[in-house]
């Protein structure tokens, strides 16, 4: 089945871990690919010690997206590119029971990434594994595939009153 947690709150990211902590409890296997982030982030050093769990990311954080020079994004989308192509690998191959692509609507909007490789391997997902989207605003593309969409909505967040992200909380 195929989910989407979007929405402009806080804890996308974290409601698709915690499916990949359940996940890998009950013994399946488990890829998180994390797209547009490459800063040391609490969670890998959790998701680490989970043999179940393997996570993977471009080798550098390109930072903010509005902030990348063209040679950025070019390396980024190439970066994207390869772990779609590898993400489509697993699914075919049967690897893995659940996919988690991590800010992967973020990548697909602002065309960091190959858009009919990203629709062909949401709208192709094989029975029998769970395929996890996170990000904001995702294309009717992929909502149309999907069998869970949870928008997690900004209610009030410590950022609007000048609090900076916490380490172990935001990342």
């Amino acid at each position: 089945m195929i989910h989407i947690y979007c929405g402009d709150g806080k804890g996308k990211t974290t409601a698709a871990l915690g499916l990949a902590v359940r996940a890998a409890g009950s013994g399946m296997r488990v890829r998180i690919m994390q797209f547009l982030k490459g800063s040391d982030t609490s969670e890998l050093a959790g998701l680490a010690k989970i043999p179940e769990i393997t996570v993977r990311r471009c080798d550098r954080d390109y930072g903010f997206t509005f902030r990348m020079t063209d040679e950025d994004k070019a390396a980024i989308t190439r970066c994207h590119n390869a772990m779609l192509t590898d993400a489509a690998e697993l699914l075919r191959s049967g690897s893995v029971q659940m996919l988690i692509l991590d800010e992967f609507c973020a990548a697909y909007n602002t065309g960091l990434l190959d858009r009919k490789l990203a629709e062909t391997l949401v709208q192709t997902c094989p029975d029998g594994t769970e395929l996890i989207l996170t990000g904001r605003d995702p294309a009717e593309v992929f909502l149309a595939q999907a069998d869970y969409v949870s928008e997690i909505r900004a209610v009030k967040h410590p950022y609007q009153k000048g609090i900076a992200a916490r380490r172990g909380i935001e990342y």
